[in-house]
């Protein structure tokens, strides 16, 4: 790219109404004042219907009106047209979810994002992720010359936890409260979270799961005859969302697959501890800050988590959440100052071995 400031058209045709994890990483890191001293001209949508003639036509045709242009996809996939543009698109991956677990996807997704998102990993040359291990799927599956790079959001106290003195106070006897985050879908794999609280309960320790999200898309039959452990909120406002966060003892994932896991990150803002499946993306988000499980056993986990509260876990919580988070930040930060040095034209950007998932 030639150096100096540059014109970006910011695909932001995915933002309406619910703020979630993918949302705020487009607000957040490819905000107009992150983006600065670049003209950011942002290309929004009212409606679904708007949003697809936005990706399929739209976009493809202002990137033949203007030339001089990049064009930045921090949300869906674009459309297949936008190709005539390709070295000018920067698509930011959050995962490989389309790909990977078909039959979890909404119809929605089957018919329309996950094609569009496999041709694009086809012809799009450069390619953003938000973790390791994003980089690792999107490297098996995307073209060889495409450059892969690290681009790891910053994670901001988003519900204004950073004055909690941690975890609420675990008292024998009453409720393990655990929080679940996240849109009700397959991927989230709730009815595993379930397990493991009905399994504590069986073992004589009261347990509550606190759950916040929407209903999205499949059949979930724990929704018509929810058992007495399980609280739902439902969408929450950040600000209520603190409030309950602050009731909470942990943050409980059993998600069968993330890129990131943004509200893990988020809740150890106030010192929450996270309980998260035992695999590549958690370790990876989480360090050794986080209780590794395996969904799958809930007997298991349930103990694990036991041994974990009695061990004195939760009063470590505070001090190791906190740090993570900030090691996480400092990552995040050395990425963005390589984003903005590839923007503005430095051809040494992407140099360094660590900033790039080579195959």
């Amino acid at each position: 790219m030639k150096p100096g400031p540059k014109r970006i058209y910011l695909d932001q045709t995915h933002l309406r109404a619910h703020v979630t994890g993918i949302e705020r990483i487009t607000l957040d890191l490819f905000a107009p004042e992150r983006l600065a001293p670049h003209e950011v001209r942002a290309v929004s949508s009212g409606s679904l219907p708007g949003m697809i003639g936005q990706q399929q036509l739209g976009l493809p045709l202002r990137a033949l009106a203007d030339r001089d242009a990049l064009f930045l996809f921090p949300g869906f996939p674009p459309g297949p047209l936008c190709a005539v543009a390709a070295a000018r698109c920067l698509l930011y991956v959050h995962d490989t979810f389309l790909l990977d677990r078909p039959e979890d996807l909404s119809l929605k997704s089957r018919l329309y994002m996950s094609p569009s998102f496999a041709s694009a990993l086809r012809w799009c040359p450069n390619l953003f992720v938000n973790s390791r291990t994003t980089g690792t799927a999107v490297r098996a599956v995307c073209a060889p010359r495409a450059r892969v790079a690290l681009l790891r959001p910053s994670v901001r106290d988003a519900f204004n936890l950073g004055d909690l003195p941690g975890p609420a106070a675990y008292v024998p006897g009453a409720p393990i409260r655990m929080l679940a985050i996240g849109t009700i879908e397959p991927r989230k794999d709730y009815p595993a979270s379930l397990a493991l609280v009905e399994a504590l309960n069986r073992a004589g320790v009261p347990a509550e799961l606190h759950l916040v999200g929407r209903v999205g898309w499949g059949r979930h039959a724990f929704l018509d005859d929810p058992p007495p452990f399980l609280h739902r909120h439902g969408y929450l406002a950040d600000a209520a969302l603190r409030d309950l966060a602050g009731s909470c003892h942990l943050l409980l994932s059993t998600s069968k697959a993330e890129g990131l896991g943004l509200p893990l990150l988020e809740v150890q803002h106030g010192g929450l501890p996270v309980a998260a499946p035992d695999a590549p993306v958690f370790r990876e988000v989480l360090g050794a800050s986080g209780l590794m499980i395996r969904p799958e056993a809930p007997e298991a986990a349930a103990s694990a988590l036991m041994d974990w509260i009695v061990g004195g876990g939760l009063a470590r919580a505070a001090a190791a959440s906190r740090g993570n988070v900030a090691r996480w930040n400092a990552g995040a930060a050395e990425d963005r100052a390589r984003f903005q040095a590839f923007l503005a034209g430095d051809p040494a950007a992407y140099a360094a071995p660590e900033a790039v998932i080579v195959a």
